[in-house]
């Protein structure tokens, strides 16, 4: 049911011509505001189908399927570089573009009549680039948040309509943290949007002595180090979660994926990586600095457990983590 407060949004948006960019299903919250909200959707850009699961069968992405049920016209070009016309669809007031995965070329840039809206996933200008969530997470920030942000031809440089906060859970995943910031940027949209349809929103440039970079996560950073910090490991566990999910090796050449795992105190001196308990509460690694808990863990092949039921099938006796 809609809100006494969100009707009069929904009213100002129902004359609009909104196109979308988006691909994966971070993005589909925001598309189906935007059609509940009763906007005209001329076109919804999104990439071509891709490879995915064991199968590697072609797989639609997230926003093809919801537009597809939406009944939008859609487009999956390869490229937006290339020197092909503008679609032939009317031009909209504007392009919202969220997690799209694309460059905009200026002519794309300069397609929509009021140009083109960015939801990313950061309090810009902290943490511009492809994995912001994730680096939020991982340098142990206490917020994070949407920006509504007018797009330039920079790397998320352009000025800010409106940032919408949300403090970051001290046990929160990655992948958590993203299902919240993904219905938070729906609601930035349709909050941001009157304004900026009406000519009555001036965007804030940012402060570019201020930006930090989130480039893309790597496998390679999922491997612990056990001679980093314990609260540093824990941040690396909760931000590559759902992937590429953190990885460690014990001596004997065995390999765990680490699901779950928390700071506790340290009881007795003892080097990186050593064990120096191991029990229902969990597996404890001494660090750099503290020790670590493992709590939920997954062998090769297996599934996910909790440390109990993987050390009742386990032997963790004259090995130790490392890495």
């Amino acid at each position: 049911m809609t809100s006494a407060a969100a009707r009069p949004v929904h009213r100002q948006l129902a004359a609009a011509s909104i196109a979308f960019a988006g691909t994966p299903q971070f993005a589909v919250p925001t598309l189906q505001a935007i059609v509940a909200a009763g906007a005209r959707v001329p076109l919804v850009l999104t990439q071509p189908d891709r490879p995915a699961g064991r199968g590697r069968r072609l797989t639609a992405s997230p926003v093809k399927e919801s537009a597809s049920t939406l009944g939008l016209p859609l487009a999956q070009p390869e490229s937006l570089r290339a020197p092909a016309e503008l679609p032939s669809c009317e031009r909209p007031d504007v392009l919202v573009v969220i997690a799209y995965g694309l460059l905009l070329p200026r002519r794309w840039l300069d397609w929509p009549r009021l140009g083109c809206i960015n939801l990313h996933a950061s309090l810009l200008p902290r943490w511009r680039g492809a994995a912001p969530i994730q680096r939020a997470v991982l340098a142990g920030d206490a917020e994070t948040g949407i920006s509504v942000m007018q797009m330039d031809s920079g790397l998320d440089t352009g000025p800010v309509h409106l940032k919408r906060a949300t403090p970051i859970g001290a046990r929160e995943t990655a992948g958590a943290l993203h299902d919240r910031l993904a219905v938070l940027a729906a609601e930035a949209l349709l909050e941001a949007l009157p304004s900026v349809l009406a000519g009555a929103s001036t965007p804030e440039p940012q402060r570019d002595d201020l930006a930090t970079l989130a480039p893309k996560v790597t496998k390679q950073e999922a491997l612990l180090d056990w001679r980093e910090p314990a609260l540093s490991l824990e941040r690396r566990v909760r931000a590559f979660d759902p992937w590429p999910v953190a990885e460690t090796r014990l001596s004997d050449g065995r390999r765990l994926r680490v699901f779950d795992a928390e700071v506790v105190a340290a009881t007795r001196a003892a080097s990186a990586g050593a064990i120096v308990a191991a029990g229902r509460a969990g597996i404890d690694v001494a660090t750099g600095d503290g020790v670590l808990r493992l709590r939920r863990i997954q062998p090769p092949s297996g599934r996910v457990m909790d440390a109990e039921s993987y050390l009742a099938a386990h032997s963790l006796s004259g090995v130790e983590f490392v890495g």
